[in-house]
C-alpha cells in the first residue's frame, strides 16, 4: 500500500506561485500514476495533472494547462505541482493520490490512495 503527505499549501494573491508536494512511501506497484486533484466547497474533486513515475509523461487538465507544472523526483520519491499565475478559481484543497494503472487517468475512481490535503487560497 502507498502512503502520500501533502504539504506547500497557503494563502497566495492572485498572479503569485506555490509548489505543492507529494511524499509518497510504501510499495511502489501502488503508485504507477501519480495524480493531483483538488476539491472547492459545494464542486466534485477534479482532476488537475498526472505523471508517470516509470517515464516522466504528463497530462493537464485545460484549465491548468500552461500554468500548473507537474513533475517527479525518484530519488525523494516526491511528486511536485509547481502552480504560477494563480487565479481565484483555483482555491480548492489539492490532493495527491497514487494509481496502480499504467496510464494516467483523469477519473478519482481510479486512484486508490489519497493524501490528507493541503489547502491553496488564491485572493483576488
Amino acid at each position: 500500500q502507498a502512503q502520500m503527505v501533502e504539504s506547500g499549501g497557503g494563502l497566495v494573491q492572485a498572479g503569485g506561485s506555490l509548489r505543492l508536494s507529494c511524499a509518497a512511501s510504501g510499495r511502489t506497484f501502488s503508485r504507477n500514476v501519480m495524480g493531483w486533484f483538488r476539491q472547492a466547497p459545494g464542486t466534485e474533486r477534479e482532476f488537475v495533472a498526472g505523471i508517470r513515475w516509470s517515464s516522466g509523461s504528463t497530462y493537464y487538465a485545460d484549465s491548468v494547462k500552461g500554468r500548473f507544472t507537474i513533475s517527479r523526483d525518484n530519488a525523494k520519491n516526491t511528486v511536485y505541482l509547481q502552480m504560477n499565475s494563480l487565479k481565484a478559481e483555483d482555491t480548492a484543497v489539492y490532493y495527491c493520490a497514487a494509481s496502480t494503472m499504467v496510464a494516467i487517468t483523469s477519473s478519482p475512481g481510479y486512484y486508490d490512495y489519497w493524501g490528507q490535503g493541503t489547502q491553496v487560497t488564491v485572493s483576488s
